[in-house]
């Protein structure tokens, strides 16, 4: 029997929520599985994936990051960065996962992930990225545009959370972001994904800060050279042709060491909203698959 609580822990600096996912009834296989949620996502929405695993015998922990889902948002005078994700990351490693770790992460949440693997690579067994290699390349020019655009941001409205007309509203809004995913998982979805205010109102669960555009420019080169650095197995997943694909896709992923590759045609961006099951299965045969340097089932260096 799965059991699904949601617990505190201590980010870098802030306060998280944490969904665990635990079969008791399995034996535990020792694993921890971090599964990494993207931009306006929270960790509640992994569930159909945690299942599975979970039942493997696995802890299964997906964080809301910092400012979304049910997790503290940064004070006044605050921002979020990739290296704050990956601070983030690395205290709910140190808390929650101190022995053998795999990484999962989606989309932001993937390129948090990696940032993290590259800068400590020998914090996990394995990484899962789902599609999640970053935004495209941006010139260092576009520095000038987009602080003034963070700026302008800043000196209006930036965190004035606007209400939605009720959970057919956000249902709506999301099928508009998402046209692949059916109504019937959306409305689910949107339950996860809003909250009632202090005013009684619905809004949407995130700090609406993180829309705003940040004034650093992406830079492929910097995360590449983070890339690199990761020395675990690498499992990437990608939605097909409907997926996000920046296009130094193949240079980015040629930066890992020990690379596999799995394409699911038709999922589209929302890998674990629309292929659950498939994607699960491929992050079972990953985990089982031997490490290098493996004698009698576990790590020569374990």
């Amino acid at each position: 029997m799965i059991t699904h609580e949601v617990r505190r822990a201590r980010g870098a600096g802030l306060s998280l929520a944490v969904h665990d996912f635990r079969d008791a009834t399995r034996e535990p296989s020792g694993l921890t599985v971090m599964l990494v949620h993207g931009y306006m996502d929270a960790g509640a929405t992994w569930d159909r994936v945690a299942a599975p695993l979970a039942r493997a015998g696995h802890v299964v922990l997906a964080p809301d990051l910092r400012g979304f889902g049910a997790s503290e948002r940064v004070g006044a005078g605050g921002y979020y960065h990739f290296p704050d994700y990956a601070a983030d990351l690395a205290a709910l490693v140190a808390e929650l996962a101190p022995r053998r770790l795999a990484l999962v992460g989606h989309s932001m949440g993937g390129t948090a992930a990696c940032v993290f693997a590259g800068a400590l690579p020998h914090a996990m067994e394995r990484l899962v990225v789902i599609e999640g290699l970053g935004p495209p390349p941006m010139p260092p020019s576009l520095v000038v545009d987009r602080t003034r655009a963070w700026l302008h941001a800043l000196g209006g409205d930036a965190r004035e959370e606007k209400p939605l007309a009720g959970l057919d509203d956000a249902v709506r809004r999301l099928a508009f972001n998402h046209p692949r995913v059916p109504r019937e998982l959306l409305r689910t979805l949107a339950a996860k994904l809003t909250r009632t205010n202090d005013r009684g109102e619905l809004v949407w669960c995130y700090d609406p800060l993180h829309r705003t555009t940040s004034p650093t420019p992406f830079s492929a080169d910097g995360f590449m050279s983070l890339l690199r650095e990761v020395r675990c197995p690498v499992l990437f997943v990608d939605g097909g042709p409907a997926g996000f694909h920046p296009p130094d896709e193949p240079e980015r992923l040629a930066c890992f060491a020990d690379l596999h590759h799995e394409t699911f045609p038709e999922a589209g961006h929302m890998v674990h909203w629309t292929a659950p099951d498939r994607l699960a299965d491929a992050l079972l045969r990953f985990f089982d698959a031997p490490l290098r340097g493996q004698t009698g089932g576990k790590p020569e260096s374990a």
